[in-house]
């Protein structure tokens, strides 16, 4: 069975949308590192529409970095209502019909890692529906003071976590990886 993976990142108030507005002096080597071993097991990426739509933008002409060389060539499957195939960015489908169960499928077959990057509802939704493995939240010291502060809707059920992996990077980010626990 394939891993299905996602990092997020987060300010200490818990603000998880729009990272570039405040993780910019703190994206260190460390943080840089740790994404880069955390992407290098996947062959296969699940992102939503808008995630697609800022990617697909930027990344097919920036190759100067470790990401662009990994994102660009890489299966990227988007899930949207809105979008039709086929789609631009190289190697970019839609996931037929219902997300969660195509990731839930995806996960059966061969392969190796499944990333899902951005798309903090479908990374709500995975986590909930129990298809989500192991997800990582990148805390920068910062208070974002303006933005979405909830990877989870206020009335989400209880969902008991254990924390399986944890770092502090040189600029001080907190990297925390947690499971569903058993």
């Amino acid at each position: 069975m394939r891993p299905v993976t996602a990092a997020l990142f987060s300010s200490i108030d818990g603000v998880v949308e729009s990272p570039h507005l405040f993780q910019f002096d703190h994206f260190d080597a460390d943080m840089g590192g740790l994404m880069t071993q955390a992407l290098s097991g996947a062959d296969a990426v699940v992102m939503g529409r808008r995630t697609y739509d800022e990617w697909s933008q930027y990344w097919p002409a920036n190759t100067d970095d470790g990401f662009g060389d990994f994102i660009n060539p890489i299966r990227k499957y988007v899930a949207s209502s809105t979008l039709t195939d086929p789609l631009a960015w190289q190697n970019s489908t839609i996931i037929p019909g219902d997300a969660v169960d195509f990731v839930r499928e995806l996960k059966q077959t061969e392969g190796a890692g499944i990333v899902v990057t951005g798309s903090i509802s479908l990374v709500r939704q995975l986590l909930l529906a129990g298809v989500l493995d192991r997800l990582t939240l990148m805390v920068h010291p910062v208070v974002a003071g303006a933005g979405l502060r909830h990877l989870f809707d206020p009335d989400e059920k209880t969902i008991r976590l254990e924390l399986v992996d944890h770092t502090v990077t040189v600029s001080g980010n907190a990297i925390l990886t947690y499971a569903l626990r058993s």
